[in-house]
């Protein structure tokens, strides 16, 4: 009986060492023969462009759906740095796809989005004059005295707080859901509303201090022109671009970021906070008049009364 089991334990072996020399023989022969090496060739068709990266995917995601107009680079030699400022939920990113779509060059922030770094944004966290704009929402003269010119884009407040209030609550192209307006009896959306509506106003008042060259931008003229105010953004920043790409920018307008409306069956805007955020909306609105007129915006800050928050920043109080 033992000897019957040495020799199946015999045998098992010869046959597993037969099989690796075979193994190696061939490995050999496929090495040394030319014609049985056979070159690797991605499959060209039905390949969806993935975003800047340059490369291409079967897979889905949102930078497969980013056809650009031109392949994206850095500014050579740079630029001067250019802050693309706004209040969250006013149309930053849409800008920046724009103008990486119309003059090729890379677009900054002064953050690090990993969501749209991946996704046709891949020069987030660079805000120098290598890329065409860097996006900042930050107000105060620390950050104002980093660049030497700035585009400054506004957008109705009621809105612009609104979609802040989806994307913190759906993602850049979310929607927060109903029952998040009445959570804690409607307490969270009423402090919401007022800390991002001081928000938008010391944003806006702030940067219309800036002692360089600054472009306004009105999202709603955006909308309802976008072929005109993007040639003066383009005049500002001094770039010349071939109508080919400038055309090619307005076929792709959309881009990915761009949230499709999904109106509310209720305002959730109450008496108490609408009188508030037309206060704040009133005061801007004289200082851009005041802008565009050629005044002193000095003017019209007179009429606010600052103080400091925890982080040194000048915080407004309405009189």
């Amino acid at each position: 009986m033992r000897r019957w089991w040495r020799w199946v334990a015999c045998a098992g072996g010869w046959i597993a060492l037969t099989y690796t020399f075979f193994l190696g023989f061939v490995t050999i022969v496929s090495l040394t023969d030319p014609s049985l090496i056979r070159t690797y060739q991605p499959p060209l068709d039905n390949m969806a462009p993935r975003g800047s990266w340059g490369w291409t995917s079967r897979r889905g995601g949102r930078g497969a759906r980013l056809p650009w107009c031109q392949p994206l680079h850095w500014r050579e030699p740079p630029g001067p740095a250019t802050a693309l400022v706004s209040f969250p939920g006013s149309g930053n990113t849409w800008i920046r796809y724009l103008l990486q779509q119309v003059t090729g060059y890379y677009s900054g922030s002064v953050y690090k989005d990993y969501a749209l770094m991946k996704n046709g944004f891949p020069a987030e966290s660079i805000s120098n004059g290598s890329v065409v704009v860097v996006k900042t929402h930050e107000w105060g003269p620390e950050i104002r005295k980093s660049f030497s010119r700035a585009i400054l884009v506004m957008r109705d407040p009621y809105l612009a707080i609104q979609a802040e209030f989806n994307r913190q609550s759906g993602g850049h192209i979310g929607h927060a859901q109903p029952d998040k307006y009445t959570r804690d009896g409607g307490h969270y959306w009423e402090k919401f509303v007022t800390n991002k509506a001081l928000a938008w106003m010391n944003t806006t008042l702030d940067w219309l201090k800036f002692s360089g060259p600054l472009h306004l931008v009105f999202y709603e003229d955006l909308l309802d022109n976008l072929p005109e105010e993007m040639r003066r953004i383009l005049e500002f920043l001094d770039l010349e671009v071939t109508e080919n790409n400038f055309d090619c920018m307005i076929r792709h307008q959309d881009g990915i970021y761009k949230r499709r409306r999904r109106p509310l069956n209720f305002d959730p805007f109450t008496p108490k906070l609408r009188k508030f955020v037309d206060k704040c909306k009133r005061l801007v609105d004289q200082a851009v008049r005041e802008v565009l007129a050629g005044g002193d915006v000095k003017l019209v800050l007179n009429n606010l009364k600052y103080s400091n928050d925890s982080n040194g920043n000048q915080k407004s109080v309405t009189r």
